[in-house]
């Protein structure tokens, strides 16, 4: 069998990954983009697509895993080698038509290159729970707002703009953007009183996009999420069961309990 690798972003995931296979895998980093707890075997740029794939294969790489957080990196027409350079109107194209867009044009090229392309919960499937409540109570105001959050995040995925909302009795609160969960949050933790209704806390929700590819870019949580969420005043957090990547989901419960909140994998 060939050798793995991560194509690796910022963040846990990199590393609790490698930790998941039994052979050490090749590490690359988006320069710029340094995983948490590991050090790349490579940094590459984009410019230099093509030499990378090339290195790729020289390894001894049959299978590669997108695996963290990045941005889009602002490209140096001056760095580009004349392979690469040929990819540009593709690259440019796609990336005009959003980041799922960009992302699967991305997969489309490993792939031509003759990479298998391997997702988190073939790696590490216990990083990705099946349903079940896995912390706290979830009741009836809880599921009903969990649904409506549910609805928002499928309508704003189908425009490949986030894939998280807070919903309070029925009302959403935000809605995740660009600058993603954690402003989000803080967000909802500096609302007026007077913006909140009274009763249940409300819930906030995350789950992919409809018809993303879930090779890459699955939306990821963690503990510091239960933490913001109970600092913007939350009754629990949810996600969609088979969809959401936990990092670290001991830590994820033991928050919860410590803050009262729920923690739900939700039947999608």
């Amino acid at each position: 069998m060939r050798r793995t690798a991560i194509i690796a972003g910022r963040g846990a995931l990199p590393a609790a990954l490698v930790a998941a296979l039994a052979e050490r895998p090749f590490v690359a980093a988006l320069e710029g983009f340094d995983p948490a707890g590991l050090i790349p075997d490579l940094a590459f740029r984009v410019e230099r697509l093509v030499p990378f794939l090339r290195r790729l294969e020289a390894e001894g790489v049959g299978r590669v895993c997108f695996a963290g957080a990045v941005e889009r990196p602002r490209l140096d027409p001056a760095l580009f080698d004349p392979d690469t350079a040929t990819m540009v109107p593709r690259l440019l194209t796609a990336m005009a038509q959003g980041d799922d867009a960009t992302l699967r044009e991305v997969l489309t090229i490993f792939e031509e290159a003759g990479f298998a392309l391997a997702g988190v919960e073939e790696i590490a499937p216990d990083l990705v729970p099946g349903p079940g409540v896995l912390a706290g109570t979830v009741g009836d105001r809880d599921q009903a707002d969990a649904a409506r959050a549910a609805a928002i995040v499928a309508t704003l995925g189908a425009v490949d703009v986030g894939q998280g909302a807070v919903v309070q009795q029925g009302l959403c609160l935000a809605v995740e953007a660009l600058p993603g969960t954690d402003a989000m949050l803080a967000g909802v933790a500096g609302l007026p009183p007077a913006l909140r209704p009274a009763g249940a806390r409300g819930v906030f929700y995350k789950a992919p996009k409809p018809g993303q590819d879930r090779r890459i870019d699955l939306p990821a949580l963690g503990p510091e999420t239960l933490r913001r969420a109970a600092a913007a005043g939350l009754g629990g957090v949810a996600f969609q069961a088979g969809g959401v990547i936990c990092l670290d989901l001991p830590g994820m419960i033991r928050e919860a309990e410590a803050a009262g909140l729920f923690l739900w994998a939700r039947e999608a």
